[in-house]
């Protein structure tokens, strides 16, 4: 994650304005989930510091009240060079998770993986994170897949990854990294960019 010009107190709050990480929903099992909106994560003008201690001070206490919990993880947009934190500030950001709250993870549904991600998991990343918690990861390549596992009438899917979802459909090509994705391209976010907006072509 790079260096930046803004105050501890404005990255915060940032994080906060833009809903990168959200509690809401319900998987299949009644478990709470945490959704990750990666596309949104402004990892170019934040501190791994102060999403770590976002977390610690806004989201991990409200899962450790309700109990066990699931992650949805949408990687959907997500470009290395704008909103991918990189793999040893991920490392950090995991490894800083509080054991209470890793005990009580059920699963991690990773949506719009990508062939690149996949790759990148299923060698570095077993490396640079537990098995036990590599284990829980589940890839969900389509939002119909999704609601194998979480329930569609709680929870809401951001118009942007409805629309990934119609052009994987006809361009199935592009899950196997044979056909690129550049066509349909997705700014990162700055400090005015306005929340995400939700749709209901996924859930219907």
């Amino acid at each position: 994650m790079a260096c930046t010009a803004l105050s501890e107190s404005d990255q915060f709050q940032l994080i906060h304005k833009l809903n990168v990480f959200r509690i809401h929903g319900r998987d299949k099992g009644g478990r709470k989930i945490l959704t990750i909106l990666a596309k949104f994560f402004p990892a170019r003008i934040v501190s791994v510091e102060i999403v770590k201690k976002y977390l610690d001070e806004k989201i991990y206490p409200k899962l450790l009240k309700k109990g066990e919990f699931s992650v949805l993880y949408i990687h959907t947009s997500v470009d290395r060079g704008e909103n991918f934190p990189g793999i040893s500030a991920l490392r950090s950001i995991v490894d800083n998770i509080p054991p209470s709250v890793q005990s009580s993870l059920d699963s991690v549904y990773f949506l719009h993986p990508g062939l690149q991600s996949r790759l990148f998991l299923a060698t570095v990343g077993r490396l640079f994170f537990s098995s036990r918690f590599y284990g829980k990861v589940k890839y969900v390549t389509r939002v119909d897949f999704l609601w194998e596992h979480i329930r569609r009438d709680v929870i809401e899917i951001p118009e942007y990854v409805c629309d990934h979802d119609e052009d994987l459909e006809r361009r199935p090509m592009m899950d196997y990294g044979l056909e690129s994705d550049h066509p349909r391209v997705y700014d990162a976010p700055s400090v005015d960019t306005p929340l995400a907006t939700y749709s209901t072509r996924c859930i219907s």
